[in-house]
């Protein structure tokens, strides 16, 4: 009775809004005193609004990696059938569940120009799946995959123009003081209560992410799975779609700490030196791309600390440690430095989205695609992105610092591949 008095006053709420023309929008706060840019309800059919709204309400269905291994190990015809059929179904799910929290987002969030455009994309793409028909024959699978693909192409900016969204709507709150509903802050007081008094942000930008991460495996995994199966020579050996059966982590390292000393000897003109410990021969199935991403992300944060606090040091500086584990339910990977460490006060300041503003490349790219600038290493981004993708397996991300002498970080890799799908 709660949960069907809980749906009725959403219903009702939904309804008020579409009636009177917002569907949905969250109101703005006094800090948000433009107006939306578009309202859902104005561009788009009530039909496909009220489509939207009631696909919102269904429950998602989460995979894991052994799934799409074992799914996926002989993509024949009918495996991929199946494979689009489970898309066309649930993919619309997915973009419902967002449309709907991306129009309920607290602050006057949801009427910031860049989070509309993301939300239309949202729309049209879930408007695209509802209308392709029933997946029946080869054919139809191979029409699908085209359309996942544009669907893919469509929403490649995502990230950095959500990301330019929240970074407005922070520096709009430092232009303003505060919140609106208190007295006035310094930017540094507005610092502070954008890290402790909006968890809401950081909650949705947590679970959007990691929904986003989902999406584009699943359809990143069936495209993999198609082209694989329409190549005409032999497979490439070791890989189901986009997941690799036997990924050495060392290697993956020594790759990952290669891009990252790059870009270091760039910014700084030389870079420390990088020590990988593990076994060479050990393998375990993940996504390589998954695992290449957090590794360069904490080797590159590693050197950046080491370079920073041996700028104008004689000394030569200590070399970053990188120590691959096998254990029974995971793979650990330690990265350690020597870099001077987070003061504690800080530490949990690292998880928080946009912690720093200072020379954003966010603030380079095009408001109304996303094009330009749209890596977010080193912006407030890195580590809340590598920590979700950690877990969206399974897994977690760990830091621990000692001021004054460095930081290790802990990354936990789930080798079992029995975790579904964390669904926000």
């Amino acid at each position: 009775r709660a949960a069907r008095r809980a749906g009725s006053e959403a219903l009702r709420r939904w309804e008020a809004s579409y009636s009177s023309g917002r569907a949905g929008i969250a109101s703005p706060s006094p800090i948000s005193r433009a107006p939306p840019a578009h309202r859902l309800a104005e561009i788009f059919p009530k039909k496909l609004v009220d489509d939207i709204y009631r696909s919102s309400f269904k429950a998602q269905t989460g995979v894991s990696l052994k799934y799409m291994m074992d799914f996926g190990a002989q993509p024949i015809q009918r495996q991929l059938m199946v494979s689009a059929q489970f898309l066309h179904n649930e993919l619309p799910v997915r973009f419902a569940h967002r449309v709907a929290e991306l129009e309920n987002l607290p602050l006057g969030l949801s009427s910031k120009e860049q989070v509309q455009t993301v939300r239309d994309w949202y729309v049209e793409s879930y408007d695209e799946l509802k209308k392709f028909p029933k997946i029946e024959n080869r054919e139809d699978e191979a029409k699908f995959t085209t359309l996942i693909k544009r669907v893919m192409d469509r929403h490649a900016n995502v990230v950095p123009m959500i990301a330019r969204g929240v970074l407005e709507l922070k520096l709009e709150l430092e232009r303003e003081g505060g919140d609106g509903d208190g007295p006035r802050l310094g930017k540094r007081g507005v610092e502070n209560k954008w890290m402790n008094d909006m968890p809401e942000i950081h909650q949705f930008l947590d679970g959007f992410y990691m929904s986003r991460i989902g999406i584009r495996m699943l359809m990143g995994q069936h495209v993999a799975l198609e082209e694989a199966s329409a190549a005409t020579g032999s497979p490439e050996e070791n890989y189901i779609g986009l997941i690799c059966t036997k990924v050495s982590p060392v290697a993956v390292a020594r790759d990952a700490i290669e891009d990252a000393r790059s870009i270091c000897m760039r910014e700084y003109g030389d870079a420390p030196e990088v020590e990988v410990f593990g076994d060479e021969s050990f393998t375990f199935a993940y996504v390589p791309g998954h695992l290449h991403q957090m590794l360069f992300e904490l080797v590159k944060n590693s050197l950046r600390a080491v370079s920073d606090k041996y700028l104008d040091s004689d000394q030569m500086p200590p070399p970053i440690r990188v120590v691959i584990a096998e254990g029974a339910e995971d793979v650990t990977i330690k990265i350690s430095d020597e870099g001077g460490g987070i003061r504690r006060s800080g530490l949990q300041r690292i998880w928080t989205y946009l912690y720093t503003t200072a020379n954003s490349p966010l603030l380079e790219m095009d408001a109304d695609t996303g094009a330009g600038p749209a890596v977010l290493a080193g912006y407030g981004y890195g580590l809340p992105l590598s920590r979700l993708y950690a877990r969206y397996f399974g897994g977690d991300l760990q830091v621990l610092s000692m001021d004054g002498y460095g930081t290790d970080a802990y990354l936990h890799l789930n080798r079992l591949g029995n975790i579904a799908e964390p669904l926000p």
